[in-house]
């Protein structure tokens, strides 16, 4: 009898956000066997999608496909197990409790290992942290043994927060350094899916070279850490309980 795979669960407020923030995360995992889940709240066709707006005749139905579609791809170059897009809506983004119910039973059926999404404070972009608000929020209901019984609960995965945008405005510090030099490929493949967002390529190109440089000091110091070229930064929600240190 094979092994159950592990799994991992990334809660996106917008269609692009996993791919910038976690691509490397998600493409290292999917290559190591675990089936990876990206549920994706809105396509964030109104406000992150302005190159698609300034296009002639432009409609939301249009710019919602587009982003799908980027979506898509990008899952595909990740090796995303699965592709959820909720379409709830941006700008703002909102959660009825009948969405709310219907992420719970996605993080169920998940049964996630750990799961991703953004930082708890983002004065630029309040979906984002709104996104958090609502990951919590469902991660505890669905460790609840009361709410429909009979369902498997779920166990205390770990919360990553992935970086945001402007680090230093969002209260976010990184505690976690993941090397993803052997799945750049992918991550940037990805990333150059995103054409809605051409502006961004190059900048968390850099975001990760930078966080390379932030893994190989604190893997051993810059003269013994061990090389990395591209790196992605995560900050734990939870303690993290471990036997040795």
């Amino acid at each position: 009898m094979s092994p159950v795979p592990k799994t991992a669960l990334i809660i996106s407020a917008h269609a692009a956000d996993f791919v910038w923030r976690c691509g490397g995360a998600i493409a290292l995992h999917a290559a190591m066997g675990y089936h990876v889940t990206v549920v994706c709240l809105s396509f964030g066709e109104r406000g992150e999608s302005a190159k698609l707006w300034k296009k002639p005749d432009m409609t939301l139905d249009r710019v919602k496909a587009a982003r799908r579609a980027e979506a898509e791809a990008a899952a595909r170059a990740l090796g995303v197990q699965a592709l959820i897009c909720m379409d709830l809506g941006d700008y703002p983004l909102r959660l009825s409790e009948a969405d709310k119910l219907r992420l719970v039973d996605i993080i169920r059926d998940v049964q996630p290992d750990f799961m991703m999404s953004h930082s708890a404070f983002d004065p630029y972009n309040t979906d984002h942290m709104y996104a958090t608000q609502v990951a919590l929020e469902c991660r505890m209901i669905a460790q609840a043994w009361g709410h429909n019984p009979g369902q498997k609960v779920l166990g205390a995965p770990q919360l990553y927060l992935f970086e945001p945008h402007q680090t230093e405005q969002m209260g976010w510090k990184p505690d976690v350094f993941l090397d993803v030099t052997p799945v750049w490929d992918k991550k940037r493949a990805a990333i150059e899916c995103m054409e809605g967002q051409e502006h961004l390529w190059e900048f968390y190109t850099r975001v990760a070279q930078n966080r390379a440089n932030h893994f190989q000091r604190n893997s051993g110091g810059q003269s013994g850490g061990r090389a990395a070229l591209y790196a992605e930064g995560f900050q734990s929600m939870f303690p993290r309980a471990v036997d040795v240190l």
